[in-house]
Order: C-alpha cells, then structure tokens, then sequence
C-alpha cells in the first residue's frame, strides 16, 4: 500500500451565503430550541464557545460524579469484590448497548472495549476470515489514516498475497473485483466533512460478494445512523467525540447478528473465551459478541462513558440533526457575511454532510489559534484545513453566530499574522 493520499475535496469556492438571521430571530431559535435544556449537563469554561466536539467532547457533569464514585467509592471500598458487587465485568456489553441505541444497533451487537485502531485490526481479520477465498482489504484515499494504516500492517502480517487497495473514493464502486473481501469506509470525511451514502454503498458492495465496514466516528452520537437498516456488515467507532467519552475513551465494535455467531477476531485474549474462570489452555469463543472482548476491560473508562451517555437519554436524535444543520447554517451565514471569499470544503447539501463545517485557508493553523484566543475553540488539520464541529447538546444558536462573526473578524483582521501564533504545538 502507498502513502495515504490526501482526502477527495469538494471545493465550494462559489456558494449562496444563506440567509443572514437577525438577534431576534436567533433569539426565537434559542427560546424554541427542544435541546436546549441539555446544555446544563455540560461542564463548558465561562467565555468558550467549543466547536471542537467533533475531535474531544467535553466533560459532562454526570461522567465527572461517576469518576470520582468509583475510584473512591467502588474501588477504594470494595477492592476486587467490585467485580461482583458493582457489574464491572458487564461494562462492556452494557455501554455497547447503549450506544447501539444511538447507531440501529439490536441488543447484543454492541461492545465497548479497546481503541478504535484495535478495533479495526480486529474486524478486518474477521471480515478476511469470513471470505477466505478472498485477498484484498479495499478502502479511499479520504480515509482516517489509522485505519490505511491497520489494514496494510494487518495484509504484510499475514501475507498469503493478501493486500489493501486504496483508490479514491469515487473509484470505490469500480474496484470491487472478485479478490476484494472487504471495503472499510468512513460514514463522514474527517477532513471535510463529507458524509458518504451509507446505505447504498452497503448494497453495492455487496452486490460484489463484499463486506461492508464502516467507521463511524463522526457519526455515532452526532446524527441518526441505522446499521441495521442500512445492513452493515461490521462497524466500528470512538467515544470520545460526540459521546463526550473523555481522552482516550473505550472504543466500540458492532458484529450484525447474522455473523455473530461465525465471526472470529484473533485477539483471543481470555475475556473473549466462553468461560474464562475455567482457565482451561485451549481457546474456546464466547457466544454473541462477547468473542469480540480480548483483555480487562478499563473500567473507570467504561464507567465514565456510560455516565456521559446520559445525556442522550430522551433525545430525539432526528431533532438533534436539525438543529445540527441548522447550527452550521448559522455559523457559516455570519462568516460569509463579512469574509464572502472563505472557502468551504464541506458540502452544502444537507445529506451530504456530517456535523461539521471544514474550510481551506493556507494559513489555517494560525488562524485557529488566534481565534481560541478570542474564546472559540475549533480545530486544524494538515494541510491547511480549519474544522469546526457543531454539536446540538450544548451549543446555542447564539454561539453559532458569535463564532462566525469572531472567525470572519480573525481572517479580515489578520491578528493570525503575529509570531505566537505560527509557532506549531504537538498537537495540532
């Protein structure tokens, strides 16, 4: 496999600005808002306006209590008897659960364990062994690197002429010849923003006698997504993003039921044997997705996470996705009220589009740490994109257009150019 190539990139150099709403009118959207009383659940610094929950969601009330309760209270009292006492051992089904409620998932196709990379290695695995007569995983150009990455060290770890074939993404439906055996795609471009036909993609491939993985990081929690409906193979996904997990959150992985009980992954750690107090030597599968567990599952952070899934509780999550749309709206209709020439990757289309808005600027990276200067907080990624996440649970459609005005201030007003800002931080 080759270097991941830069992500396809739909410019929209010439785009309608949209309708430029009043104080009042936005006023009315906030007052007439069904989410707004979410946002109490938020911990958010006074004078921020985050619109970087599509890379870290912040922390909620409710996840910071459940870290402190079970260090002190449930660790610290119960030591090991906290296994039995407080259902640490049932975490990960219990969480995954929960968060199949958020993608179409059915009971016991969920699990949250591991990280996303780990995840991945594992469900490629899978997929190569369900179709052994098969060689090639498939995937874009566009996609998270990590996950290229996975995949081509999985291929040259087991050899055998097994490879990945990376093509751009509007080749994909093109190259689904007899060798492949699975495609990994993401549901939403973490550069642009882009959202992908899911649905139809997954009939498509296969249609070719493939199957369909789907990373949905930038979908789960941020948008209605149906695995079921859409009848998708495996999937995979992070939490702590719009989950609002926490750094370093436990990850997910979702089997559909038809391969539940055929699917192998080939970390067979002893939490994913069927009966791992046995401590019997040879490896037997647990039942369901349970064979998808490997190690010890973290539980402070499965704890934390499924404390901050209380925030979705309630939630009607197509309400949530209009107010999404409708937040990027806001938020791009005052950038290009004072800066009309901003250019936007990110497409106008509403389907077309994840819960993000991602534009080009050559000096992007000092722009946006100018900007969290002014209290707004996005993001960057190389080369020059500036991203900024619109996430429905806590974000006003004031803030939404307090951030363009300062966005659009910051690009006409050059404060970007001073020397502290140009100076690239390890993380960027």
């Amino acid at each position: 496999m080759t270097a991941p190539a830069p992500a396809a990139i739909v410019r929209h150099r010439k785009h309608a600005a949209g309708a430029i709403l009043s104080a009042t009118t936005i006023a009315d959207l906030d007052r007439n808002d069904p989410l707004k009383d979410r946002r109490a659940l938020f911990e958010i610094p006074d004078g921020v306006i985050y619109l970087d929950g599509n890379s870290l969601g912040p922390l909620t009330t409710a996840a910071r209590l459940r870290a402190a309760a079970v260090v002190t209270e449930q660790w610290g009292v119960a030591l090991i008897r906290a296994w039995n006492a407080h259902g640490w051992m049932g975490l990960p089904g219990k969480v995954g659960d929960r968060i199949g409620g958020l993608i179409g998932a059915p009971s016991g196709t969920v699990l949250a364990c591991d990280t996303t990379s780990v995840n991945i290695f594992k469900l490629l695995s899978a997929a190569l062994a369900l179709k052994p007569d098969r060689t090639v995983i498939l995937s874009d150009t566009g996609n998270f690197p990590t996950d290229l990455y996975i995949a081509d060290g999985l291929t040259k770890l087991m050899g055998a002429g097994r490879s990945v074939r990376v093509v751009p993404f509007e080749d994909i439906s093109g190259s689904l010849t007899k060798e492949v055996a699975a495609v990994l795609l993401t549901d939403v471009d973490y550069r642009t923003g882009r959202r992908h036909d899911m649905p139809g993609l997954t009939r498509t491939i296969q249609a070719a006698g493939t199957l369909a993985i789907w990373d949905l990081c930038h979908s789960a929690g941020a948008m209605p997504t149906d695995v079921t409906a859409a009848g998708v193979d495996l999937a995979v996904g992070c939490s702590y993003k719009y989950l609002n997990g926490g750094p370093g959150a436990p990850a997910w992985v979702y089997v559909a039921p038809r391969h539940l009980d055929v699917v192998t992954q080939p970390l067979t750690g002893w939490l994913g044997h069927a009966a791992p107090f046995a401590f019997t030597q040879d490896y037997r599968p647990a039942p369901g997705i349970a064979r998808m567990l490997a190690g010890t599952p973290s539980v402070i952070g499965l704890s934390v996470l499924d404390a901050a899934l209380d925030a979705f509780d309630g939630v009607d999550m197509h309400a949530l996705r209009a107010k999404s749309l409708k937040l990027a709206d806001v938020f791009h209709a005052a950038v290009t009220k004072r800066y009309p020439d901003i250019e936007r990757l990110t497409p106008l289309a509403n389907e077309e589009r994840g819960s993000q808005l991602a534009y080009c600027f050559e000096h992007g990276y000092a722009v946006i740490q100018a900007l969290i200067d002014k209290g707004v907080i996005g993001d960057f990624r190389a080369p020059k994109i500036m991203r900024f996440g619109f996430t429905p649970l806590y974000l006003s459609y004031a803030d939404a257009a307090r951030a363009g005005d300062l966005l659009a201030e910051t690009l006409a007003e050059q404060p970007w150019q001073l020397p502290k800002y140009q100076v690239r931080k390890v993380v960027t």
